[in-house]
């Protein structure tokens, strides 16, 4: 459909894309926002996901030049905390790091939060899912396993459940793919709500 909104997302995980094209959707530009993405004092996982998805949004909005003819422009952006209690686990960059949240994590329920802010010509929408996770009891072994594969780097928690890590999962309640990055459901909800056709690529419908 040539009169679609133009896509924006504000990222540049390549998870996030391919969540994305999983559904059908392509984005038209990926505009990573860079924010200080630091806890506020006292800050709650659930604020700092919703506080972090919507700047991360603005930002990238406020960066978009006008599109040819002035049609309509959405923003897409999406932030995920893990937390065990109110204590909120970084996105680990460092081997102690990652180490510190798997030595958290084992045997233990944590929680998710992954929210979505949709930036539109009408105003801003946010969703927030809240997923409980738990891990098994992890061994050394494993957790000297895991740590050296490297899957840890950058993600929330020190783990990404979509690779290695999805074998230490005894039970997930909520969205996996709000966990993975990107809840599809409520992304897709926001999009159509905005007047993106999220099903135009899809096959159509055969006559029976």
């Amino acid at each position: 459909m040539s009169d679609r909104p133009l896509l924006v997302l504000a990222s540049g995980s390549p998870r996030r894309v391919s969540l994305l094209t999983q559904v059908g959707i392509t984005p038209d530009r990926l505009m990573p926002a860079d924010v200080d993405e630091t806890p506020g004092r006292r800050e709650l996982p659930r604020t700092l996901a919703r506080r972090l998805a919507r700047t991360k949004a603005e930002v990238a909005a406020n960066r978009m030049e006008p599109t040819p003819g002035g049609g309509p422009v959405l923003v897409l952006a999406a932030d995920t905390v893990v937390s065990v209690g109110r204590r909120i686990l970084p996105k680990a960059e460092t081997f102690a790091e990652a180490e510190d949240c798997l030595a958290l994590l084992s045997g233990r329920t944590h929680r998710v939060f992954t929210a979505v802010c949709l930036v539109t010509p009408r105003g801003v929408r946010e969703r927030l899912v809240d997923t409980r996770v738990r891990f098994k009891r992890l061994s050394r072994a494993e957790m000297d396993a895991y740590l050296a594969s490297g899957e840890w780097q950058g993600k929330a928690g020190g783990y990404a459940i979509q690779g290695r890590a999805g074998s230490f999962v005894v039970r997930l309640v909520g969205s996996y793919h709000a966990v993975v990055g990107l809840p599809l459901f409520e992304a897709t909800s926001l999009l159509e709500g905005a007047g993106y056709p999220v099903h135009a690529t899809w096959p159509a419908g055969v006559e029976v």
